[in-house]
C-alpha cells in the first residue's frame, strides 16, 4: 500500500547546489513526487515545525539553521515511503551514515545533514499538513 512522507532538502544542501542530485535520487528510488516547493522558513515557522524538540538543547540552533536559507519541501509517495526514505537519507550523523546515503554524501554535521524525513506515520501526517495542507 502506498504511503506518504515529507522530505526536506535543508539550507546546507540548497547552498551546496545539490538539490537536483537529491531530487534525481528520490526519483531513482521510485518515489512519486506529489508536491514540491522552495520556501524560506521564518524563525517562527521553524520553531512551530520543530516544536517536538522545544525542550532539547539543540532546538535554538536547529531553528536558526532551518531559517537561515531556502529549503525544498517535497511530498513523496511510495510503498513503505517513510522507512525507505529514512534508509536513503542515512544516519542523522553523516559520519556514521552508510556509504551512498544522502547524509553521507552531502551532510556536514548532525544538524547540517542535508535532508529531513518524517520518522513515523503520525509525524508524516503533521509535517505534510504543515507544508501542504490537509
Amino acid at each position: 500500500m502506498a504511503e506518504k512522507t515529507l522530505a526536506i532538502i535543508k539550507p546546507d544542501a540548497v547552498k551546496k547546489r545539490v538539490v537536483g542530485k537529491i531530487i534525481q535520487r528520490i526519483e531513482d528510488e521510485g518515489f512519486e513526487i506529489l508536491g514540491i516547493k522552495m520556501i524560506h522558513l521564518t524563525k517562527d515557522e521553524a520553531r512551530k515545525f520543530y516544536y517536538v524538540h522545544k525542550d532539547k538543547p539543540f532546538y535554538e540552533s536547529l531553528t536558526d539553521f532551518m531559517s537561515s536559507g531556502p529549503v525544498v519541501v517535497l511530498l513523496l509517495e511510495k510503498e513503505n515511503a517513510i522507512k525507505h526514505w529514512r534508509e536513503v537519507m542515512g544516519s542523522t550523523d553523516p559520519a556514521r551514515a552508510k556509504p551512498g546515503t544522502l547524509r553521507r554524501l552531502y551532510g556536514f554535521s548532525v544538524e547540517r545533514n542535508a535532508v529531513h524525513g518524517s520518522d513515523g506515520p503520525e509525524t508524516a501526517e503533521y509535517e505534510i499538513g504543515f507544508f501542504f495542507g490537509k
